[in-house]
């Protein structure tokens, strides 16, 4: 790596959703740190890439569709 270029990359404490504190390598805030989660990972979607529902406001989903069913997707 070259030197004086990238952030310092140190250890904080992640307190997650239900109390637990985790370690974890990163560059945000000073060494020794917590963060505070709002979100839970272990549960949300975009971490467990379950329970994803397309939602159709307005009849949006399904006039993409019809604009673009000549094109196999």
């Amino acid at each position: 790596m070259k030197k004086d270029i990238h952030p310092d990359y140190h250890d904080i404490d992640v307190k997650l959703v239900d109390g637990k504190m985790v370690k974890m390598r990163s560059t945000w805030g000073k060494p020794g740190d917590t963060m505070t989660l709002d979100i839970d990972p272990s549960v949300h979607p975009a971490w467990t890439g379950g329970g994803v529902r397309l939602m159709d406001s307005g009849g949006r989903v399904s006039k993409f569709k019809k604009k673009y069913e000549g094109f196999g997707f």
